[in-house]
């Protein structure tokens, strides 16, 4: 059975886990269409993977292609922070890799109802169709300094006062219904060289709207209450240097065996505290095959890092 697509960076993935014991369970934090679950189920034939996902109809989807494995495949809905601290609460010892495809998935930004796309007749934006916060809500009654709160530290853009202004001002003019008229309105007033004008905004928008990373950050956290058996790795696929910054700053904490202060002459902290280290120096990236294939790898950053290996 093959994935409607080709799951983003899954040599890499796959490279990642090459060490985990043939029999355990895996966590996918971020099931979507099942892509990396299937090959993962393929290459080890006694794994049970448990996965993760708060959109329903990725749930519903990825059932239907995993259906030939559902004996090994057990599938949870909910915000991957909570629902993989309570199964790791209960089967931390039985864990043997952790996976986690951090983002918007392609199934959501390829269907126009969910509002992602710069060509939608929606502004929607929720990864969790229950949930109340969406990308109309932000736009139309978010304060202008609020706006240029997530523009500067979600979107980093350079000139988010006066993208802010811009939509606080048409707003008067008209409710913003659309990610299409967003778009479109941003497009008339800037200009990027290398991607749509709009993209940074809608990066921004997104993140507010997902909480993306406070649930990256409160992930994380979970490793610090959690321990895990010796060469348990962790992987963490990212989209955006913001992820990939937390991804990277938080490996090198758990890399440090001393966490005293700089000012600090001697050693306090009794020097033991390292919880691994790194599988790689450097993030592993898409090949120029796999971006030929799916553009949207080229941003794609996995980072692993193996509890208990030093």
């Amino acid at each position: 059975m093959k994935p409607p697509h080709t799951p983003v960076l899954l040599n890499e993935v796959l490279q990642s886990f090459a060490m985990i014991p043939k029999e355990g369970i895996l966590l996918d934090c971020t099931l979507g269409y099942g892509g990396h679950t299937l090959a993962l189920l393929q290459k080890f034939p006694q794994l049970q993977i448990f996965a993760i996902d708060r959109d329903k109809k990725a749930i519903e989807l990825a059932s239907h292609h995993l259906e030939h494995f559902k004996d090994r495949v057990e599938i949870f809905w909910g915000r991957f922070s909570e629902v993989a601290y309570e199964i790791l609460q209960k089967y931390s010892q039985k864990i043997v890799g952790i996976l986690a495809d951090i983002g918007v998935s392609s199934m959501q930004f390829d269907n126009q109802e969910r509002g992602f796309c710069f060509e939608s007749e929606n502004l929607d934006m929720r990864m969790d169709i229950n949930q109340a916060l969406n990308a109309k809500d932000i736009i139309n009654t978010y304060h202008q300094a609020e706006l240029e709160r997530i523009f500067k530290d979600y979107g980093e853009i350079r000139e988010y006062k006066k993208m802010a202004a811009l939509i606080t001002q048409e707003r008067k003019r008209q409710t913003i219904t659309s990610a299409k008229a967003l778009s479109q309105l941003i497009a008339k007033a800037f200009r990027h060289p290398k991607i749509h004008p709009a993209t940074q905004c809608f990066q921004a928008l997104r993140i507010e709207v997902n909480d993306e990373l406070g649930e990256l950050r409160r992930f994380l956290g979970i490793f610090e209450q959690i321990s895990l058996p010796l060469n348990t790795p962790l992987s963490i696929i990212s989209f955006h240097s913001l992820e990939d910054r937390i991804i990277k700053n938080q490996f090198k904490l758990w890399e440090k065996s001393c966490i005293c202060p700089h000012q600090i002459m001697r050693c306090e902290c009794g020097n033991h505290h390292q919880k691994g280290r790194m599988l790689f120096k450097k993030p592993l990236i898409a090949t120029s095959q796999e971006i030929l294939a799916n553009p949207r790898s080229r941003s794609a950053k996995l980072r692993t890092f193996v509890f208990g290996a030093c």
